[in-house]
């Protein structure tokens, strides 16, 4: 890949990590309600399931462009189709009314289940696999080396995970738990 082409990676991986969804969800609800560190261990999975989820995307597609060259467009095409379908599922949803506080089980989180539960929602969050169909495609040709594979899921691990613990780090930062907590 050129200097040009990993330049635009880091463009889609950070535009992906900074777009609301699900995980953004989980990182949130973990920190508010384990502090810091659970919301720190919740961001550090979800960025190494991320990783993991890049590198095997990234080997699936160059696998199937291996075998046909006209599956990119069904790639990106249906990526884009199930972004937009999930876009309007979320704005259904929140339009639905919510009490939005924090159970008070999840108070007793223990801090390994902020990392379990950050890694399985990068694995299993359906924002994620349409962002990637539809967005990371284009960057992935047949025949690359496993070198640049392995490279775009590190590369994904750590835009994501530092995304992430950065925004656990920021909401703990002073006494912005508390208000947010006195809010809802």
């Amino acid at each position: 890949m050129s200097p040009e082409e990993w330049v635009g990676l880091i463009l889609v991986f950070s535009l992906g990590a900074i777009s609301p969804g699900p995980s953004l969800a989980v990182v949130l609800r973990n920190t508010l309600s384990g502090g810091r560190q659970q919301g720190v261990m919740t961001g550090i999975g979800h960025g190494i399931g991320f990783g993991i989820y890049a590198f095997l995307a990234a080997l699936g597609i160059a696998t199937a462009l291996t075998v046909h060259k006209s599956i990119e467009m069904i790639f990106k095409y249906g990526g884009a189709a199930i972004l937009i379908w999930l876009g309007f599922i979320f704005i259904r949803s929140a339009k639905r009314v919510t009490d939005g506080k924090a159970k008070e089980n999840d108070k007793n989180t223990q801090k390994g289940q902020g990392f379990s539960q950050g890694f399985l929602i990068a694995l299993f969050n359906p924002k994620i696999l349409a962002w990637m169909l539809a967005l990371y495609t284009p960057f992935i040709e047949a025949g690359v080396g496993i070198e640049t594979l392995i490279g775009m899921g590190l590369l994904g691990m750590m835009i994501d995970g530092t995304w992430y613990v950065t925004v656990a780090t920021l909401l703990t930062t002073g006494d912005r738990v508390k208000k947010l907590k006195s809010i809802s």
